[in-house]
């Protein structure tokens, strides 16, 4: 499930933020904020990226860079934000 997510999120962050050049210039722990990828409205950009590719709710007070400054980062909060989810998705099919 991880190299899922960050493939979907390495994907979306070289197609929307570098353009032309090679995704391979992008590593994982690179800080997209100190490179100059990405400003308030690419952050909003990755936000309903992210909510809508993994069905997750990014509360204001999540948006900030230790949950979303690079791709390690962003992999790591969907995680966690798909793990939260996990009990509450099973127990709706329960019911």
């Amino acid at each position: 499930m991880r190299t899922d997510i960050n493939a979907a999120v390495h994907r979306f962050v070289v197609d929307t933020f570098l353009y032309r050049e090679s995704p391979d210039l992008l590593r994982g722990d690179d800080s997209l904020l100190a490179l100059g990828l990405i400003d308030s409205t690419g952050v909003l950009d990755l936000v309903q990226f992210l909510e809508a590719e993994f069905s997750i709710n990014i509360a204001d007070d999540e948006i900030v860079p230790e949950n979303l400054d690079s791709v390690n980062r962003i992999v790591d909060f969907v995680r966690r934000k798909l793990a939260a989810s996990e009990p509450v998705r099973r127990a709706a099919h329960a019911g």
